[in-house]
């Protein structure tokens, strides 16, 4: 006999569209409500990640850009408008690396600090409150598990397809 949990190809390839659909839906909504939540402090979804990114202990020394632009996954291209937008703005600093005076080290300022920690943390915490309601702590458990999954085969494709755009972006 078949066994009845096993789905047919056009059966799961649904799933997997409409699975592709949510999370596409889902990013799309992120970036729409949680820049309405942290725009009277000025900033959108992007500087959010940024400011979340160089908050971080391992980044209390500031990353150059390129490492931003491999933990946020973006390009640096976008990155790049985006730190000179929040530089001018005051929420970030950018050096040369002593290191490497060809790669940029971008760190929080002091202002950036102030906006994160006391004016955008609390509107952070509201909003993932609302977003959260009626998630168990076993619900966000799995609910990061399967994301995390699901990230770690698109690194795993955009290796096998994207390495050559990769290694191109990196030398710039």
């Amino acid at each position: 006999m078949d066994n009845p949990n096993k789905l047919t190809l056009d059966a799961k390839l649904t799933l997997a569209n409409n699975l592709f659909f949510r999370l596409y839906q889902c990013a799309n909504m992120l970036h729409k409500t949680g820049s309405r939540a942290v725009e009277e402090e000025g900033l959108t979804t992007q500087q959010w990640a940024v400011l979340g990114a160089l908050s971080r202990d391992k980044a209390k020394a500031g990353m150059s850009i390129g490492d931003l632009a491999r933990y946020l996954m973006v390009s640096r291209q976008n990155l790049s408008g985006l730190i000179s937008r929040m530089e001018r703005d005051g929420h970030v600093g950018i050096a040369p690396d002593p290191a490497d005076r060809r790669s940029r080290i971008v760190t929080m300022t002091e202002s950036g600090r102030h906006v994160w920690l006391v004016l955008a943390q609390p509107k952070i915490a509201d909003f993932y409150r609302e977003l959260l309601v009626g998630f168990s702590t076993e619900d966000l458990t799995h609910a990061l598990h399967y994301l995390l999954k699901i990230l770690d085969n698109m690194k795993r494709i955009d290796g096998e397809t994207g390495a050559a755009e990769t290694a191109e972006a990196d030398a710039e």
